[in-house]
């Protein structure tokens, strides 16, 4: 016994449809990629002591560090600061990658595409 099941007669055009909406949020999902990894974000920690610069590729730029917290004595603390602004930093590339990109899918799953 065979199943029937009945033609809609736009199968292909719905499928083209498809492909050609895949294929636009693909191209802006790369544009939008490529200017995430050219943002840079300044990030302070430790009261302004420590100061990053991140890009969206999570490369440090630079770093600056105030005197004032140099400690021969203490670089144990100057450590944990400069730590807390990389992290900082990471997350905050992150953070940002995913909303804008969510924002471009629109909720929509597809693994390996992003």
């Amino acid at each position: 016994m065979k199943a029937r099941i009945p033609n809609s007669g736009g199968g292909a055009a719905n499928m083209n449809q498809l492909i050609r909406q895949a294929q636009k949020i693909q191209a802006e999902t790369e544009a939008l990629k490529a200017d995430l990894d050219a943002r840079e974000y300044e990030i302070a920690a430790g009261g302004g002591m420590v100061k990053l610069k991140i890009n969206g590729k999570k490369e440090v730029l630079s770093l600056d560090i105030s005197p004032e917290i140099v400690d021969p004595d203490d670089v144990e603390t100057l450590s944990d600061v400069i730590l807390a602004a990389v992290n900082q930093a990471i997350r905050q590339v992150e953070d940002t990658n995913s909303a804008e990109l969510e924002k471009v899918a629109g909720g929509l799953s597809m693994p390996g595409m992003f």
